[in-house]
């Protein structure tokens, strides 16, 4: 199987963030978990490791996984490929300082 990359792993964030969003339920619980006001998801979204969280939340909660999975027409385990691919996903990536 080939190895997801950061661009598709992006893609699979976005998805997976559009779901939240679209989610009455998920979406307050993911702002109350992140500390992120609905307001600030767009500057949020700018930050490195963001797209993980989103991936990290739909991880945390296998329904919400399998719902995902389901509606993005993707294997769940391919939500797990798609965060390591993304930077701070895996504890590989350093940020310069």
């Amino acid at each position: 199987m080939p190895k997801t990359t950061p661009e598709q792993a992006e893609a699979i964030a976005v998805e997976a963030l559009s779901f939240i969003a679209a989610d009455p339920v998920l979406l307050p619980r993911f702002l109350a978990i992140t500390g992120i006001e609905a307001n600030g998801i767009r500057q949020a979204a700018r930050e490195p490791g963001f797209l993980a969280g989103v991936l990290g939340f739909v991880l945390a909660h296998e329904p919400t996984l399998l719902a995902f999975a389901e509606q993005a027409g993707v294997p769940p385990a391919s939500v797990g490929e798609a965060l390591r691919a993304l930077p701070t996903g895996d504890g590989r990536y350093e940020v310069s300082t």
